[in-house]
């Protein structure tokens, strides 16, 4: 399969062409194709977390499947007057591992006086029971909306000033990231009470399911509960 790739602003300028032609096996995922550029020019995946991919003129997610003449554009962040500069919100679901540190470095900025992270690991036990992995599936364009609603949520609540959620989909290993939330804020006690906030509503509301796997079995978190299957 063949695909147009086109560079923009700096990453133009990182690449030394504007676009070029490329040929592809199969029908790989955008991530795959991001890590490719990655590798191949490492000025791009140190500004990978406010790089943004486009695939026929729409944004997408590392797990969106590219197909033969499809045109992917690298997007920089774009200019727009004094706060173009700024970190902008977040919220997103990956299938990669979760690069906590870096998104948080990537979101704060001098105003700052605090950031607070939450993130979720995958344990190895429920119970009395050894889990082997987990594997989540979402219903995946409503859950970026829902995130998107309760960022909105906790930023009419607290005084704060970005907010970051992440959340991994696909079978996860024990001791990796399951998801991060991020919230910068001038004084700590915000941040402290928007991440607790986030969280919370995040598991109320967002459509994404855990799937834990263990010896003799499975079952699925339903809330606080587990169904066992």
């Amino acid at each position: 399969m063949r695909i147009r790739v086109l560079f923009f602003g700096l990453a133009r300028d990182i690449a030394g062409v504007s676009e070029e032609q490329i040929e592809l096996r199969n029908s790989p995922e955008l991530g795959d194709l991001r890590r490719q550029y990655e590798a191949r020019f490492p000025s791009l995946a140190e500004m990978s977390g406010s790089l943004q991919v486009a695939v026929n003129e729409e944004f997408r997610e590392r797990s969106w499947r590219l197909n033969d003449g499809d045109e992917v554009a690298f997007i920089p962040p774009v200019s727009g007057g004094e706060d173009s500069a700024r970190p902008a919100d977040f919220f997103r679901l990956t299938r990669d591992p979760i690069p906590t540190a870096r998104l948080a470095e990537d979101l704060k900025s001098p105003e700052d006086g605090a950031v607070v992270v939450f993130e979720g690991i995958v344990r190895n036990h429920l119970g009395g029971r050894r889990t082997l992995y987990l594997e989540y599936e979402s219903y995946e364009s409503m859950a970026v909306r829902k995130m998107t609603e309760i960022g909105s949520e906790a930023r009419a609540r607290f005084s704060i000033d970005r907010i970051g959620i992440i959340h991994r989909l696909g079978r996860i290993e024990i001791g990796e990231t399951s998801v991060a939330i991020i919230v910068t804020a001038e004084h700590r006690g915000a941040a402290f009470d928007a991440c607790r906030y986030l969280i919370d509503r995040l598991k109320q509301v967002v459509p994404i399911w855990k799937k834990e796997f263990f010896e003799d079995g499975f079952i699925w978190a339903e809330g606080e509960a587990a169904v066992q299957t």
